[in-house]
This record gives structure tokens, C-alpha cells and sequence, in this order.
């Protein structure tokens, strides 16, 4: 040690013994894991054995969602409003009753919307076919009467005959008049042939009519004067030739022929001033666009919605 007073002493100790061996921790945590697992195992024995058939659809009905939903008490829950400790299964120990969350819960307007779905996907009833189709015809024969009266309007030499014109809804369908007034005939005195005016008029309704697919039937009227005549023409002829005349001029200005259904001669037996016979309104053609539920046979110029048809009288007054 002479000369090296102050050289430190280094003491190096081996420990003895081999690595973890029976003194690591890994099989704790493998233990704790299988006690873990059997834990739920037995749980679930336990549940499966204790809860009815109701409850464990709950319990399955609760788990396969996965939305969160309001909490419900009582007969709300997955258990229906029952203890999952019943009597039979508990041997009697009192349990607590199990509250579990609500999933897709119907509401009322999930309901609604079910409803009004269904009844859209419903065929329509017939009855409501039927008013659909008549509620787009009243719109129709609302638009060829609007057009019909600015046609008029626009024509300078037709304006004067605004008042002999008369559109109205009959049982039938649009009825559309040309009626006499006085000082001015659509018609010459007892005859058919029609006047230049008249059919330009009659030209303006035939513009109108031909754009709708509806039939069409034409019927002339008289007043209830006689017909002075040797030759046996009578108010039933004038009417029918009038009617015919009424036909021609609107088949030239362009309605088809097909379009047609029916041309009568009424003479004074339909009036329109009933309590005047004689008056000459009662002098008219009657042009009707007919509802396509009716048959071409039906009567033509029938009685306005919601009036009754005046009684005709017993015989036409002819010479």
C-alpha cells in the first residue's frame, strides 16, 4: 500500500439465484383474467336461469341497439315492469327492480307518417277518380269560358253581341247560348239562314270548343208565336234548320265532324222566360260541351246546377 494512501476499494458482489422464475407476476394476470371470464360465465348461467322467456327477449331486444333512448319505469322497461329477483327464482329474497332504457320507442308521428304512407300507396276508390276527373273539367270549361269572353271582347265588331251571349254549367256540362234580344236576332225572322255576324260568333266558339276533347250537341229553340206557314213548316222544322245551320258554321270553322253527338230541334218547348213565352230570349241556339261521364243520347241544353227544368207546355202552337 506504500505510496497509494488514498486508492479506493472496489467490492463487486454477484447475486446468486435464476431470473423470475416461481417469483415473476404474468401468471397473476393470466389468473385474474380467467377468474374474470368465469365470473361472467357464471353470470350469465345465472341470468339465463333466473329470467322468464319475456325478460331474456328484453334483455336481447336492449342490446342489439344501440341507441339511447329515455329512461322508462314500470311496465316501460326491458323486463316489462318485473323484478329480475323474482319469488320462484331468489327463493324468495326481495330484489330490485331493474330499469333499462326505452329503444326505438313508436311515436306519433312515426304513426302519422305510417298512415299518411299507406294511404298513398292505396289505389283510389273509384268515387275518387271520378272527382278528380271532374274537379280538372270544371277547370277546363272555367278556362274556355274566360277565353270565349275576351275572344269576344277583342273582336270590335263582336262586342255588340256580348249580350247575347250566356255561358252557365248545366248537369250536362258548359252550356254556351246565343240568345235573340230585341232590335237584335241572331237569326232572320222565321228562317235558318244565318247572318254574317252570327257566324263569326259562331267561328269565335268553335275556336273555343275545338280545343277540348268533349263532345259537343247543338239544339235550337223558338219562342212559342207560330209559324205562319201553308206548307206545314212549323216551329219543330225552323228550329231543327236553325240547329243544322248552328252545326255547318261550326264544322267550317274548324271543330270536327266527329266531335259532334247530337243536333235536336226543340222548338218552344224548352223556354228560357218561362213566364213569358213569347219573349224573345226564348229564340236561341244552345252549344253545350258535354261531361265526358255522360252518354251522346242524354238531353242537350238541360236546366243550370241547382235550378229545376221548367215544364214544357202541352203542344207546340204551329199553323
Amino acid at each position: 500500500m506504500a505510496g497509494k494512501p488514498n486508492q479506493p476499494i472496489i467490492i463487486k458482489r454477484v447475486k446468486k439465484g435464476g431470473g423470475g422464475g416461481h417469483h415473476g407476476g404474468a401468471w397473476k394476470v393470466a389468473y385474474a383474467d380467467f377468474v374474470t371470464a368465469m365470473m361472467a360465465f357464471f353470470l350469465l348461467l345465472w341470468l339465463l336461469s333466473s329470467t322468464s322467456e319475456e325478460q331474456r327477449k328484453g334483455i336481447a331486444d336492449y342490446f342489439a341497439h344501440a341507441s339511447i333512448t329515455r329512461v322508462m319505469a314500470g311496465g316501460g322497461g326491458m323486463f316489462g315492469g318485473q323484478s329480475i329477483a323474482s319469488s320462484e327464482s331468489l327463493n324468495g329474497q326481495a330484489g330490485a327492480t331493474v330499469q333499462i332504457s326505452m329503444a326505438n320507442q313508436p311515436s306519433e308521428a312515426a304513426d302519422e307518417t305510417d298512415r299518411e304512407s299507406a294511404d298513398s300507396n292505396r289505389a283510389p276508390s273509384e268515387a275518387e277518380i271520378e272527382k278528380k276527373l271532374g274537379e280538372r273539367e270544371e277547370q277546363q270549361f272555367k278556362q274556355a269560358e274566360d277565353e270565349l269572353r275576351q275572344a269576344i271582347q277583342s273582336v270590335p265588331e263582336l262586342q255588340k253581341l256580348a249580350q247575347n251571349l250566356m255561358i252557365d254549367r248545366t248537369a250536362e256540362g258548359l252550356r254556351i247560348q246565343i240568345v235573340d234580344q230585341d232590335g237584335l236576332s241572331m237569326f232572320p225572322l222565321g228562317s235558318a239562314d244565318m247572318p254574317a255576324y252570327t257566324r263569326n260568333l259562331m267561328g269565335q266558339i268553335a275556336k273555343v270548343v275545338q280545343k277540348l276533347p268533349n263532345k259537343v250537341a247543338v239544339s235550337g229553340h223558338t219562342d212559342s208565336k207560330p209559324y205562319a206557314s201553308v206548307k206545314g213548316y212549323t216551329n219543330w222544322e225552323l228550329s231543327a234548320d236553325r240547329a243544322n245551320s248552328s252545326r255547318r258554321a261550326l264544322m267550317e270553322s274548324g271543330l270536327p265532324g266527329e266531335r259532334i253527338a247530337r243536333v235536336v230541334g226543340k222548338a218552344e218547348t224548352d223556354p228560357l222566360t218561362v213566364s213569358d213565352p213569347t219573349n224573345p230570349r226564348n229564340r236561341r241556339i244552345s252549344v253545350v260541351l258535354l261531361r265526358d261521364h255522360l252518354s251522346p243520347t242524354e238531353g242537350a241544353g238541360g236546366p243550370a246546377l241547382g235550378q229545376k227544368r221548367a215544364e214544357a207546355p202541352a203542344g207546340a202552337k204551329t199553323n
